[in-house]
């Protein structure tokens, strides 16, 4: 396969889009907390977490594209 057909492969491209849609989860539960409930820092530990693993898929997605 060629470099240029390699780089437009759609599975490049749909693990790019998964990885946005599991980083806006994780921006959702960053806003999820409200500011009277007890446990805010459960929900900045969901996201942060969250928000590293879509940031990891995205990476590997682009990388993917640039081999």
């Amino acid at each position: 396969m060629s470099s240029p057909e390699h780089a437009n492969d759609e599975r490049h491209y749909i693990l790019i889009t998964i990885a946005i849609i599991i980083i806006l989860v994780g921006v959702f539960f960053r806003f999820a907390a409200a500011p009277g409930d007890g446990h805010p820092s459960v929900y900045n530990w969901i996201s942060n977490t969250v928000l590293v693993i879509g940031v990891a898929v995205g990476l590997k997605g682009v990388f993917s594209i640039l081999e």
